[in-house]
């Protein structure tokens, strides 16, 4: 296994393990609990494929996804007695699936010969639409489309790998420091409450 294969089921976990979370937190029963799981953790990445052109899509190829969400399904229903820290436990894991996912989704653009720009895209759907299904199944609004900074983070960690890669260091380094970028943003982010502004529909 590569490390960059590995990294894609560090982030896959990760979503699965946020997916999980949210919809105990909602006190759905167990099959409603691993398709949150799921959808979170592949539906970013079957969108991207369905553009690309990439098919079947990765999971339908690959059974190791499958047994890594079981995974995350599974130690979210054991040790759900313990995340009484719902928010740390959401946060950390949701945090370090965008830094992963984005990495993914700007590499498979790359793998297919995509312009820098369709690959900052293709990074943050990647990362971000699982959440979106997520939110939205949960009866959520979707993060992304809230004042809180998500996508954003995702785009910055695009414009740091490019500029990474001009540099010419190793690729494991460009694809360690990108996700970690991301990660630590998406942390600051949470920490200090930054935000977008909203739109107002009253300005005159």
């Amino acid at each position: 296994m590569t490390f960059f294969e590995a990294l894609d089921l560090v982030g896959t976990l990760a979503f699965a393990i946020s997916g999980a979370l949210t919809a105990l937190h909602k006190r759905m029963d167990p099959f409603g609990v691993l398709i949150i799981a799921f959808v979170t953790a592949v539906g970013g990445g079957t969108l991207r494929d369905v553009l690309i052109g990439r098919t079947p899509v990765g999971w339908m190829q690959d059974l190791n996804y499958l047994y890594i969400i079981s995974l995350g399904f599974v130690l979210v229903l054991i040790f759900r007695g313990n995340l009484h820290r719902f928010k740390l436990s959401m946060l950390l894991s949701d945090s370090i699936g965008l830094g992963v996912f984005t990495l993914i989704g700007i590499q498979k653009g790359l793998d297919f010969g995509m312009h820098p720009f369709i690959c900052v895209a293709l990074g943050t759907m990647t990362a971000c639409f699982g959440g979106v299904i997520r939110d939205v199944l949960c009866a959520e609004i979707p993060v992304i489309f809230r004042k809180e900074i998500y996508a954003t983070i995702c785009i910055f960690g695009g414009i740091v790998f490019f500029m990474l890669e001009q540099g010419n260091f190793p690729d494991q380094l460009i694809q360690l420091v990108t996700s970690l970028v991301i990660i630590i943003v998406r942390l600051l982010v949470v920490k200090f409450n930054w935000s977008l502004p909203t739109l107002d529909l009253n300005v005159k």
